[in-house]
């Protein structure tokens, strides 16, 4: 993936973690079944960590160039 694709990615699933943090506190204020979206938090942490270790990697590789 180019350096653009990768911010593009990385944009969309902070936008996402941010949406089902909002979720997760309305879910919380009315006792509402959270562990579904705190699955969903976990999965995005772990793709925004690829991600930015991508960007790390081509950071990483056009320094050597």
């Amino acid at each position: 993936m180019t350096r653009k694709q990768l911010q593009d990615k990385l944009d969309e699933l902070k936008s996402d973690y941010v949406r089902i943090q909002g979720d997760l506190d309305k879910l919380e204020y009315v006792r509402g079944r959270v562990s579904s979206a705190e699955e969903q938090l976990i999965r995005l942490e772990g793709e925004i960590a690829e991600v930015h270790r991508q960007l790390d990697e081509l950071n990483t590789y056009q320094d050597m160039s």
